[in-house]
């Protein structure tokens, strides 16, 4: 089964909606070439399919497509950073 897309809510969140749930990382500007990664939730019926882990290297990707620094305020984005 192919996993749905990533989609992004610019300046709020990146987002996985499967099965009427959804996982996300929120995050907040800090300045214009600044993002704060700050949570990371994927929802128990979404959890086992590496949603999460997913959704980080998503947001890493941008963020360095984007030229932006991250802060990761978020302990599951500073594990997927340093591994």
């Amino acid at each position: 089964m192919t996993e749905p897309a990533v989609q992004h809510d610019p300046d709020r969140r990146f987002y996985v909606e499967a099965n009427g749930d959804v996982a996300y990382l929120a995050y907040q500007r800090v300045d214009d070439h600044t993002v704060d990664y700050i949570s990371t939730y994927v929802p128990a019926t979404l959890r086992g399919r590496g949603l999460g882990e997913r959704l980080v290297r998503h947001a890493l990707d941008w963020a360095r497509a984007h030229g932006q620094t991250v802060i990761p305020t978020c302990t599951f984005v500073r594990k997927v950073m340093s591994g």
